[in-house]
């Protein structure tokens, strides 16, 4: 977290919307470890990282779906998904990342 203080500090005071990802659990073996954080701004400016860059694109489409809709969520991406290795998740475990807007 203390990795995206500064961008965060530059975002909030140029008015802009963010949304925070964190990594809450990982099952097996995962990339980064819970409480990795990664920010994106509405512009689809990244702080962070959440997967040493593995699963970064994802997140930043659900990060600006979030922008668009207000919500929270918990998203999960593994080595068993369809899905994993359409967005590189190749370390064999499952990440589980919670993603918020930031209400400054």
């Amino acid at each position: 977290m203390k990795e995206i203080m500064a961008d965060l500090d530059r975002w909030r005071a140029q008015g802009r919307r963010v949304v925070l990802a964190r990594v809450v659990d990982i099952e097996g073996s995962g990339p980064r470890l819970p409480g990795a954080a990664m920010a994106v701004a509405d512009d689809g400016e990244v702080a962070g990282s959440v997967s040493g860059g593995c699963v970064e694109g994802a997140v930043v489409a659900e990060a600006l779906d979030i922008l668009a809709t207000g919500d929270r969520r918990l998203v999960t991406f593994g080595y068993s998904d369809d899905d994993a290795f359409a967005v590189g998740l190749t370390c064999g475990g499952t990440v589980h990342l919670f993603l918020e807007p930031l209400d400054w």
